[in-house]
């Protein structure tokens, strides 16, 4: 999926026959998208997360990240906001697959029993 501003400046890229740029899409049916993509370019520090717990490789064309473990531990990668840089790396995830990274430690999708029952030692 891909704003209408962006697809606007990417030009000729936004013409190939190997990316489908599609109009934006809800939630869930973006992270079933990430899901089934053999990799996601983005600058989006949800999908840096989301992809990571996918394990799904994720391009982020940014010079830094607020979630640096999606680097450490997951499947994300920084790129710098080039061309060549972005097809470079494209090809070198799609080489690797899914293979590299894994889940950080306590993202299992219990955050929420581990609040409430923090919540209720205090009570």
């Amino acid at each position: 999926p891909v704003h209408p501003r962006t697809r606007a400046r990417l030009g000729e890229l936004a013409e190939t026959s190997q990316i489908d740029l599609i109009e934006p899409t809800g939630y869930l049916e973006f992270v079933g998208l990430m899901e089934g993509a053999s990799v996601v370019i983005t600058d989006s520090g949800g999908s840096q997360e989301e992809t990571t717990v996918l394990g799904v490789p994720c391009l982020t064309v940014r010079p830094n990240t607020e979630r640096p473990i999606t680097i450490t531990e997951g499947t994300n990668r920084l790129v710098a906001c080039s061309r060549e840089a972005i097809l470079a790396e494209a090809r070198a995830a799609l080489g690797e697959g899914r293979s590299k990274g894994s889940r950080p430690k306590l993202w299992d999708g219990h955050a929420a029993e581990r609040v409430a029952d923090a919540l209720l030692e205090l009570a």
